[in-house]
Formats: structure tokens, C-alpha cells, sequence
């Protein structure tokens, strides 16, 4: 019997210490609390520091971001493939977006460094090519794959 419950204390001690904290997602230089701009949690991003369904902004599936809660075709709000972002459900070259590509974002399907749009550098992007504390938009504290950064910017750039 004690075998039995020391093995589930090991169990349930290892489950927590995988489990992931939210990735909080600041205004400009902030760390306060009171300037957190969204945060993503379980391929969700919420408004603020709300975990509340009321709150979501975005969610991830796969290699989709759909408005709010929605899982619907029709609720895609862009699709990431090959570090291009294409708008809605489409894969078509004239519906990129934008392109992330080595900590860089550009415009449409450029790599020429006059449509950088941001630059994404040890959790902080920069506007354009610039590297400076002054030109930071908004730093996040975690580690973001590209959909989850992409429904993040979508979040900070488009949802408000």
C-alpha cells in the first residue's frame, strides 16, 4: 500500500513540474502586472492577465489561429506554414501576410531588409530593424513557437 502511494506522489509530482505557467506578454520595457498585454495559455491567448473563456482573444490549432474559442473554418484568422503567414484558411501566395523569418518579420513574401516590419530578438520585438530599449513594442517572458508568436502579435497588433 505504501508503494502504491509513494508511486502516485512520484507520478503526480512529475506531472507538475511539467506543467506550463502562462507566457506573459508586456507593454513595451514593463514587467508589472498592471501592464501585461495578454498572455497564452493551453494554446490560448487571453486579454491581460484573464483566464476566463470571456477573455480569449485567440486559440491555436495545429497551424491555425481561430477568433476567440471558435474552431470553425470560417474563424481562421491565419494559417502558418514554412514561416509565412497566410490570411484565413488559405495557403495561396497572393494571401501571405507576412514572413518570419530569422527574427525577422516581413511584409508579404519579402526578405529584403526595407519591409522588416519587426524584429524579434531574446523576447523583445523591436520595431522594424532597429535593436534599441526605445523601439521595443512589447517582450514576452517565455518560450513562443512560431503559431504561438504569430497569435500573440495577432493579439497585440489586431485584437484591440
Amino acid at each position: 500500500m505504501k508503494t502504491i502511494i509513494s508511486t502516485i506522489l512520484i507520478v503526480l509530482f512529475s506531472v507538475s513540474l511539467f506543467a506550463v505557467s502562462p507566457v506573459k506578454v508586456y507593454n513595451k520595457t514593463s514587467v508589472y502586472s498592471s501592464d501585461v498585454i495578454c498572455n497564452l495559455s493551453n494554446s490560448k491567448v487571453y486579454k491581460k492577465n484573464s483566464v476566463y473563456s470571456s477573455d480569449v482573444v485567440c486559440n491555436i490549432r495545429d497551424n491555425k489561429i481561430y477568433k476567440a474559442n471558435s474552431v470553425y473554418t470560417s474563424d481562421v484568422i491565419y494559417t502558418i506554414r514554412d514561416g509565412k503567414v497566410y490570411k484565413g484558411n488559405s495557403v495561396y501566395t497572393s494571401d501571405i501576410v507576412m514572413t518570419i523569418r530569422d527574427g525577422k518579420i516581413y511584409k508579404g513574401t519579402s526578405v529584403y531588409t526595407s519591409d522588416i516590419i519587426a524584429t524579434i530578438r531574446d523576447g523583445k520585438v523591436y520595431k522594424g530593424t532597429s535593436v534599441y530599449t526605445s523601439d521595443i513594442m512589447f517582450h514576452f517572458d517565455g518560450y513562443l513557437t512560431l503559431v504561438e508568436f504569430v497569435a500573440v502579435w495577432y493579439a497585440v497588433m489586431y485584437a484591440w
